[in-house]
């Protein structure tokens, strides 16, 4: 009996042990859940602070995305708006042209831009003489570019047409450093040019910029001058401008040269130079770009001795580049041509070229490092030779023309002859290369 008792408490011992074995074993594996569990939620909370910190930026994003959207919308419909304004105005403005049987003689534009005084300088100086043959000269401005002063300035002249061209996109240089206003301008030109030949038809269209006055016999000169186009397709256009045009050098009114250099500044060219010219315009540097020989070729341009445009134009594109040294200078023509009665023929190639090289063969020669010197001293035309481009400008700079040239011709130069004349006086200088008297067949 006492047996049975003592194996059943051992029994019950062991009952105990083992159960409080399975609680401490329970307890261990509830933790280490528990412990799971807190990990796995404190995880969760991260991923889902990180998921909604992406969806913020994403959001952010998209309201970015969405106002670009909309600030692209705008600026389409305002520069949609803005064009249709600007073809409002120009048909508005067209209609203001002379109604009249009376075929225009040339269209002259005056090239404009954000200058506004300059501007009103101009067209005053022009309106002076333009008036009278407004049915012979319709006038035009054009703006290129938004420039408020300049675009109200113009359209106060209710006698001019207006036009304006807008271009918002970037400009593209093709070498760092370069100015953008080569490449403005140079569009501008060419979208003017077209609107005046191709839109409105014009024969011949004269240029002009925002930065001159003209002479009193300004249109009477174009006019003759237009004829010379027409009848001579070895002249490319015609110009109103001298390079070496200062007071020192000049002295006849009626005076007029063949030149193989583009002078530019007051130029009239037909619609069938033009029709030539607009397809393979340039981007920038058009000026430069018709003095090369591949653009002109054989053709010359008509130049006066006196020039009949004045450039006051000292801050500009250029930054004023030569102002003071060779355009302030310049004299403006302020003699009575009548042009009508001049008998231009002489102009043509052939009669030019022999009466030019008899005037140049008749000069006396000069020889030596002394021939500036000499010519000084002399009381009949003279002509002095360079030998190439550096000896050239040597020569030049002790005169005080134009040293510069470009694709080797040098500024007015014909046949590689510079010809200006002596303080004023009627005697002139003539500077040829050593193949002049060759290419004038002497």
């Amino acid at each position: 009996m006492a047996r049975s008792r003592c194996d059943l408490r051992l029994l019950l011992l062991a009952a105990a042990a083992a159960f409080i074995y399975i609680q401490v074993r329970l307890f261990t594996t509830q933790s280490h859940y528990a412990d799971r569990l807190a990990e796995a939620e404190r995880s969760e909370n991260q991923c889902t602070s990180q998921l909604k910190s992406l969806i913020d930026q994403v959001s952010m994003q998209q309201e970015k995305i969405v106002a670009l959207e909309e600030m692209k919308i705008r600026q389409d419909e305002e520069r949609a708006h803005l064009k249709i304004l600007i073809h409002d105005l120009e048909k508005r403005s067209v209609q203001k042209l002379p109604n009249i049987n009376m075929v225009p003689v040339a269209a002259v534009v005056i090239m404009a831009c954000n200058r506004p005084d300059y501007l009103e300088r101009t067209v005053e100086s022009i309106l002076k003489y333009q008036t009278s043959v407004a049915s012979k000269f319709p006038l035009f401005i054009s703006q290129d570019g938004t420039n408020g002063a300049v675009k109200k300035k113009a359209l106060d002249y209710k006698q001019i047409t207006y036009m304006q061209h807008v271009d918002l996109k970037p400009v593209q240089t093709e070498r760092p450093g370069e100015l953008t206003a080569y490449y403005k301008i140079a569009k501008h030109y060419k979208w003017a040019l077209d609107e005046l030949f191709i839109k409105h038809n014009f024969a011949r269209v004269v240029i002009l910029e925002d930065d001159m006055v003209i002479a009193p016999d300004f249109f009477d000169y174009f006019e003759a001058a237009a004829k010379l186009l027409d009848n001579d397709k070895t002249i490319m256009a015609v110009s109103s401008w001298n390079d070496n045009g200062q007071k020192q050098f000049v002295n006849d009114p009626k005076a007029l040269y063949r030149s193989d250099f583009f002078p530019g500044l007051g130029w009239m060219l037909t619609k069938s130079t033009w029709i030539e010219l607009s397809p393979k315009w340039p981007k920038a540097y058009w000026d430069d770009w018709v003095r090369l020989k591949e653009v002109h070729g054989n053709r010359q341009f008509i130049r006066p001795e006196i020039c009949r445009t004045y450039n006051f134009g000292k801050h500009g594109s250029s930054i004023g580049q030569f102002f003071e040294q060779y355009l302030e200078p310049i004299k403006l023509n302020d003699a009575h041509v009548n042009w009508n009665s001049e008998d231009l023929s002489y102009l043509g190639e052939d009669k030019f070229l022999t009466k030019f090289g008899k005037e140049v063969a008749s000069a006396t020669p000069l020889h030596g490092s002394d021939a500036v010197q000499k010519a000084h001293n002399m009381a009949a035309d003279v002509r002095i030779q360079y030998n190439d481009q550096e000896d050239f400008e040597r020569i030049a700079r002790q005169f005080g023309i134009f040293e510069e040239w470009k694709d080797g011709i040098p500024r007015t130069a014909y046949k590689g002859v510079v010809v200006f004349r002596y303080n004023s006086s009627s005697r002139r200088i003539f500077l040829v290369s050593s193949d002049s008297l060759r290419q004038l067949g002497l």
